[in-house]
């Protein structure tokens, strides 16, 4: 899997970021792991900085200057490995809501089943989350249902932030026209792909909600995803 990287936005998460590194090293030891941090106050750089030499030029940092967004983190990611030469990228969170073991999963899918792009999907099997409060649940599941009926996806869980895509498949795409940045990306992400004919899959995950640090979402990611769907979809027609 040396041809795999993933990619793990971070900002204050500090509490989380070394033993997710030391998880997915654990398993995968022939993988890449990208951290792209937001200059976090919690001095999240500083401790990937401290693990790098352990990890024989398979740890990668970009730090930015400021918080400046989950979906221009990812970009930055995407870039860089193209840039490199990967053939498959991985997004996934920093804070054990995906499960390093299914990587591999996720990766299988896209090679052996030859899909453009496989998501860890909390919906495809009943509800698969863990932790999260009734009303997350709620909020998520809805907003899943919401997104398939305005954009005609049949993708059970397209908020997911746990995905492998093919360097070819993201290749297609004119990623300067990407423009949500927060959840929202995921779902522009997969729509684009989708309006491109690439060949999207879901597997069962179970979700667990962190144990450490802070959520990111807020009322303005909410809106921003609520409003940017109906955007997307007008948009579309005359693209």
């Amino acid at each position: 899997m040396n041809e795999v990287l993933v990619i793990i936005p971070t900002y204050n998460e500090g509490e989380n970021i070394v033993k997710i590194i030391e998880s997915i090293f654990t398993i995968h030891q022939d993988i890449n792991v990208l951290v792209v941090d937001d200059n976090s106050p919690d001095g999240t750089s500083s401790k990937v900085k401290e693990v790098i030499p352990n990890y024989q030029n398979k740890l990668h940092l970009i730090t930015r200057d400021s918080k400046m967004g989950l979906g221009t983190a990812y970009l930055k990611g995407f870039s860089w490995a193209i840039n490199k030469n990967f053939e498959y990228i991985i997004s996934m969170d920093a804070d054990f809501s995906h499960n390093p073991s299914d990587i591999l999963r996720l990766y299988n899918s896209c090679v052996d089943e030859k899909n453009d792009v496989c998501i860890g999907s909390r919906y495809i099997k009943g509800i698969n989350v863990v932790n999260w409060p009734l009303q997350r649940i709620i909020l998520s599941y809805f907003a899943s249902l919401y997104v398939r009926l305005i954009t005609g996806m049949r993708i059970m869980d397209p908020t997911s932030g746990f995905v492998c895509y093919s360097v070819k498949s993201l290749q297609n795409l004119n990623l300067s026209e990407i423009k949500f940045n927060g959840y929202a990306f995921q779902i522009e992400m997969k729509f684009k792909l989708f309006l491109k004919k690439s060949v999207l899959t879901e597997i069962p995950i179970i979700f667990t909600d962190r144990k450490f640090g802070k959520s990111k979402l807020n009322g303005s990611i909410i809106g921003e995803a609520v409003f940017g769907v109906i955007s997307m979809k007008l948009k579309s027609f005359f693209s």
